[in-house]
């Protein structure tokens, strides 16, 4: 037997066989469930590349790697913008 950390929780541990990285069955499931969600998120942002994506308000052609349905422009709307902006203003004076 061999003193070990744990991959997952990173506790101290005496192995049961050299290969043995995780404390506890627990620990083991944690992180295969972890592995398993990476890989679905790489394997979905590989299918994503294939096709073109564009913006669901204003139909301009987004990039591959922007997550959002909309793009920068129909997500900061400039008048609201420029009302938060002159209501700082505004409180900026008054305070």
């Amino acid at each position: 037997m061999k003193t070990k950390y744990c991959k997952w929780c990173d506790t101290q541990f005496d192995t049961e066989v050299s290969y043995q990285i995780y404390c506890s069955t627990g620990c083991r499931e944690e992180a295969t469930k972890e592995k398993i969600a990476d890989r679905y998120i790489a394997n979905r942002r590989k299918q994503q590349h294939k096709k073109p994506k564009t913006c669901k308000n204003c139909d301009s052609k987004l990039s591959v790697y922007n997550d959002e349905d909309l793009c920068v422009k129909c997500i900061v709307n400039p008048p609201d913008v420029k009302g938060a902006l002159r209501d700082i203003r505004r409180m900026s004076k008054d305070g």
